[in-house]
């Protein structure tokens, strides 16, 4: 932001914005939420079955459980859960053996 510049907010209708296929893995599907100072929001669905290569994290990447069931380093999260991963972690083969919902926020 420059001098004289506002800070402006961001709204996304979460019901109306489209899913799209992720760049990452087959059986998941995402919604783009808004990006803001380096940072980034999505919804995440994974199908049953779905699984994320292994990946490190460049930035702090914060989920929160909305739906269903994941395993993020073979801690099993449910609905309520919320995960945070510090720069320089690495998920291994992330996954949802049921399916699942989760709310995202990353650094980009």
């Amino acid at each position: 932001m420059t001098a004289g510049q506002e800070a402006k907010f961001i709204f996304t209708d979460s019901n109306t914005a489209p899913w799209q296929d992720s760049k990452l893995a087959k059986g998941v599907v995402v919604k783009n939420l808004g990006k803001a100072n380096g940072r980034a929001m999505q919804l995440v669905r994974f199908e049953p079955g779905a699984v994320l290569p292994t990946h490190k994290h460049e930035g702090p990447e914060f989920i929160f459980m909305l739906e269903g069931e994941a395993i993020q380093n073979g801690q099993v999260l449910t609905a309520g859960w919320a995960g945070v991963a510090e720069t320089g972690s690495a998920d291994v083969l992330f996954r949802s053996d049921k399916g699942c919902l989760f709310l995202l926020g990353y650094a980009i």
